[in-house]
């Protein structure tokens, strides 16, 4: 039997749904699934938890889903990546009898960890191993957030492969689920170690620099070592290039080879962060107490360009997510429990083609480059941050004290005046939406809210062309994949992009 709309009071134990079960069932409940749980929040005076069950007398077991084995399963599968979107391919791949070879230009989430700390310390920037680049790609260090806007039945498959590598349970049926930080380094550690037991191979430190056609076909994907500088070939009969939203060296050797590449417009604006428990309790009133960190996601069409925010992490933190040596990158993450003092999110306005479009394909990731290194300079070339308080922003005048807000980038910050940094197109329209969002969340335009900046990495400036078959639609047997490629947006919809390539691929072999 399925219930729905079983609602709960902030604070009531879930035990009650058995109860609730075994009344509907009229005997006892042997068998209970949570199907949906999501916060009903628009009358703030009656908050509930609103629950869809599934509920029977006798016990009930999961089936185990089976999967074909593909009829050439011996074809050497080369996987350019682990950030979600190569994770999910190469263990989609393996279900279906394949031994994917995966190579990451970074270290593993052990080393990641190890070296950000060192460079949140002061120590040098590693272009390869870093918040962007190396096993579990830019998604590793965020909130883990696993909600998308795609409607698929590939995203069950994800979810279910998360909880399989030790995420919670409960992602299956949140609303809005998400891994933390935290979590998702074990769960990446995990699905690696089942790759390498499953016969499939992955290589660090192994930068991904040129391939090799022949009679029209990939025959051989060519890595350097970044620790040695030893060259390696790889031989494969498809290589998938699930390379990240950030590989721009990767982006300028595929269109030197011809692909078939287009401009992608993207957004670009700074972290806002306020105190987690002033965003509590105007989501919440006097529920706050009883409910789980609150977030938001606003929308602004006040100036000239559309605002909005993106990557919102309750009890969470600004990150130095820096890439290239001379730029000044962030990005926002929190732990599972986001317990931490401060609520952030990206406050992103759109950037459009007349912008950037200069006649090369790229122009877009030099745009973005511009601005990091602008940061950079403005806030003394040592990979501090620029940071401006709301008002002295709206008021285009350079902050000097912090206000209730303090601000959570590792890597040291510096007051600056945002508005020299961007576009007067980006800066006035920030400053539209900072006003226009604060009467829709009360505080969210408060005088000591923090700006820092920039956030130039929300999508891939670039997409590779690919067909029905899910192969380039210059280079047979390249199969662009996830965000870097411009199929995706975040990690449930790059995992989901993993899979469905690793489907293609197996359609081709098992044909």
């Amino acid at each position: 039997m399925k219930i729905d709309n079983i609602k709960l009071k902030p604070g009531e134990r879930e035990e009650k749904l058995k109860k609730i079960a075994e009344e509907k069932l009229h005997g006892k409940c042997a068998y209970l699934r949570i199907l949906r749980k999501s916060l009903d929040a628009r009358v703030k005076s009656d908050i509930r938890w609103v629950y869809s069950i599934e509920a029977d007398r006798t016990v009930r077991g999961e089936q185990e889903k089976v999967f074909l084995q593909a009829k050439e399963k011996d074809r050497r599968v080369v996987v350019i990546g682990s950030g979600p979107a190569g994770l999910f391919c190469a263990l989609r791949l393996i279900e279906h009898g394949f031994c994917p070879i995966v190579l990451e230009r970074g270290g593993s989430v052990e080393e990641r960890t190890e070296q950000n700390d060192r460079f949140f310390h002061g120590q040098p920037l590693d272009e390869d191993t870093n918040v962007q680049f190396g096993e579990g790609g830019a998604g590793t260090f965020s909130d883990g957030k696993l909600n998308t806007q795609t409607h698929t039945p590939l995203n069950r498959d994800v979810l279910d492969m998360f909880i399989r590598f030790g995420a919670p349970e409960e992602i299956a049926y949140l609303q809005k689920p998400h891994v933390g930080s935290d979590n998702l380094k074990n769960v990446v550690r995990n699905m690696r170690r089942h790759i390498l037991h499953a016969g499939g191979e992955v290589h660090f430190h192994c930068r991904f620099e040129d391939i090799v056609f022949s009679g029209g076909r990939v025959v051989k994907a060519v890595a350097r070592n970044t620790k040695t500088g030893e060259r390696k070939d790889f031989t494969c009969d498809a290589l998938v290039l699930a390379i990240g939203h950030s590989s721009r060296d990767t982006f300028r050797m595929l269109a030197e080879k011809g692909f078939a590449m287009e401009q992608r417009e993207f957004a670009v604006g700074v972290r806002i962060e306020h105190l987690q428990e002033k965003i509590n309790i105007a989501q919440y009133s006097a529920w706050h107490t009883l409910l789980p960190p609150a977030d938001y996601k606003l929308v602004s069409h006040a100036g000239e360009r559309s605002a909005f925010t993106f990557c919102m992490c309750p009890g969470g933190y600004v990150m130095p997510a820096a890439s290239e040596c001379g730029g000044v990158v962030t990005n926002g993450m929190s732990n599972y429990a986001r317990d931490g003092r401060n609520a952030n999110s990206a406050l992103l306005v759109q950037i459009k083609k007349e912008d950037f479009d200069r006649g090369g394909v790229l122009d877009g990731a030099e745009f973005q480059r511009r601005i990091e290194r602008a940061a950079f300079a403005a806030a003394g070339s040592s990979y501090a941050a620029p940071v401006q308080r709301a008002e002295d922003f709206l008021r285009q005048r350079k902050s000097v004290r912090f206000g209730e807000v303090l601000p959570t980038y590792a890597a040291g910050t510096c007051m600056c005046d945002i508005n020299l940094l961007f576009p007067e197109s980006v800066t006035s329209s920030l400053k539209a939406a900072i006003s226009d969002m604060g009467k829709r969340l009360q505080g969210f335009d408060h005088p000591d809210a923090l700006l820092t900046a920039p956030e130039t990495r929300f999508s891939s400036p670039v997409r590779i062309l690919r067909g029905e078959n899910g192969e380039s639609l210059s280079h047979a047997g390249v199969y662009p994949c996830g965000e870097g490629c411009g199929y995706s947006g975040g990690i449930m919809s790059s995992a989901a992009d993993g899979l469905r390539v690793a489907e293609k691929i197996f359609e081709k072999y098992n044909a």
